[in-house]
């Protein structure tokens, strides 16, 4: 298969590395000192399930020049899709996939709206992993899972044809979800509550879990986006949220979220995108959203900030 990886940070370099090591068709898209790096020496991958260097890369800053593929993988941040919508178009065909491992939800309902669901396909994944330097990718933690499935949740042949090519990526774990809708929120629900503690917090999730007062404003952050969740109609089970306290309790005590690993290095974060993404679909819905309002409150200036840098 033909891959494009639109984004290529963490996920995207990490993620497309891996296909491009595998034999796979991959073409990068990149900007500035990244791009120039990875021209001049490939990509560099930093692993705990092994280093590898993909060069020379196949890498350009102008979707264009690429043509038609067979699946998108579609790894900005969040705040970048309006962007990345705009520059998606050239690389379509007639049976292109975009396969997007965006954080959030709201971004599926944009995806939908421009390029319909005989594109789009849903999507995930778990992984730590950041840009270390120009053309490096560093893979610190979490051992790399996605999953992805049709929106109906309908077994279908391209389904069938990516996950055997992803099967076949070293340490890399693979699933097409029953319902990628749910798995999709319940991600979501995680991520959106630990990065919003984390950030308001400014501790690693070992001191906010443990303390009393972030601990209940996480629980009450996940169960904000659980009922909002419902609302819209997805499958989250009401045992969720607990389950999901009791994987927290058992993660590394130093993990940071890439949305507080952002606001605390005073870059653009994701906060609109998470937290506000919530407080907008809570709205829509009118489910209450009081842990999510007072943490968005708290951090809006930090963001407005870093972006006024």
């Amino acid at each position: 298969m033909k891959f494009a990886i639109f984004g290529t940070g963490g996920v995207g370099g990490y993620f497309g590395g891996r296909l491009a090591q595998a034999g796979q068709d991959v073409t990068f898209i990149a900007r500035g000192a990244h791009l120039a790096a990875i021209q001049a020496s490939g990509l560099s991958v930093d692993s705990i399930n092994g280093d590898f260097t993909i060069h020379p890369a196949s890498v350009t800053d102008s979707p264009q020049t690429i043509g038609a593929v067979d699946v998108v993988v579609l790894a900005v941040k969040a705040w970048q899709l309006s962007d990345a919508i705009e520059h998606i178009q050239p690389l379509l065909g007639a049976d292109t996939i975009i396969l997007p491992l965006l954080n959030g939800m709201e971004h599926m309902d944009s995806l939908m709206a421009k390029f319909g669901r005989e594109h789009l396909i849903g999507g995930l994944c778990r992984i730590s992993v950041f840009i270390a330097a120009p053309g490096h990718i560093k893979h610190v933690g979490v051992p790399p899972y996605i999953a992805f499935g049709e929106l109906d949740n309908s077994k279908s042949q391209r389904i069938e044809s990516l996950y055997k090519i992803f099967t076949s990526l070293q340490g890399v774990t693979v699933e097409a979800p029953a319902d990628i809708t749910a798995a999709m929120w319940e991600k979501f629900i995680f991520i959106s509550g630990t990065s919003g503690i984390g950030a308001l917090t400014r501790q690693p999730v070992g001191d906010y879990r443990s303390n009393p007062e972030s601990r209940a404003m996480l629980i009450a952050a996940m169960n904000e986006t659980a009922a909002v969740a419902r609302e819209r109609g997805a499958n989250i089970s009401a045992t969720f949220v607990d389950e999901t306290i009791q994987r927290i309790d058992n993660l590394p005590p130093q993990m940071l979220a890439s949305m507080q690993k952002d606001m605390m290095e005073g870059r653009p974060s994701e906060l609109n995108e998470q937290t506000g993404a919530v407080i907008r679909m809570g709205k829509a819905v009118s489910v209450p959203t009081p842990a999510h309002e007072k943490i968005y409150a708290e951090l809006l200036p930090l963001e407005q900030k870093a972006r006024r840098k």
